[in-house]
C-alpha cells in the first residue's frame, strides 16, 4: 500500500538501483564514462536488486516476507558495493595515459542500504504493532 512509508523507501530504493545507474556512470577512465550496463555482472547485481525492491513494494500484505525480501537486498547490495571497491582498488593509478576516477555511481549501493534500513525498521514497527494489538485481543 502506498500510504505506509515502508512503501515509499522501498519505491526510493527501486529508483536509485534500476533509473539512477542509467544516468550516473560508476567511473571515468580516458575522459569516458563507464556505466554499469558495460559489464554483465553489474547488470545482474542492479537487476537483481531492483526485482527484490519491487517484489517487496509488492509483497505488503506479508509483513515477514517483505522484511526477508529487503535483508536479502541489502546483502546484494553490501555484495555490490564490495564489487566496486574491488574495482576500485584495482583501477590503474594517475599516470599521464590513464586518468582514472570514481564516479558518483559508485555511492548508490550505500544510498540503497540506507533506504533498505528505513524500510525494515519501519516494517518491524509494523509488525510490532499488529502483535501490541493482537495481544489486547
Amino acid at each position: 500500500m502506498i500510504q505506509r512509508i515502508q512503501t515509499i523507501y522501498l519505491l526510493l530504493a527501486f529508483v536509485t538501483t534500476g533509473i539512477l545507474p542509467f544516468i550516473f556512470p560508476l567511473w571515468v577512465v580516458n575522459h569516458k564514462d563507464y556505466y554499469f550496463v558495460q559489464d554483465q555482472m553489474y547488470v545482474i547485481a542492479f537487476g537483481l536488486s531492483t526485482t527484490l525492491s519491487l517484489l517487496g513494494v509488492v509483497s505488503y500484505k506479508k509483513r515477514q516476507n517483505q522484511f526477508v525480501i529487503d535483508r536479502l537486498n541489502i546483502i546484494l547490495n553490501l555484495i555490490l558495493l564490495g564489487l566496486f571497491v574491488y574495482r576500485s582498488l584495482n583501477l590503474s593509478g594517475e599516470t599521464t595515459v590513464v586518468v582514472s576516477e570514481k564516479g558518483i555511481g559508485m555511492f548508490l549501493p550505500i544510498l540503497a542500504i540506507v533506504l533498505l534500513v528505513l524500510a525494515n525498521k519501519a516494517i518491524k514497527k509494523d509488525e510490532d504493532l499488529v502483535k501490541s494489538v493482537d495481544r489486547l485481543r
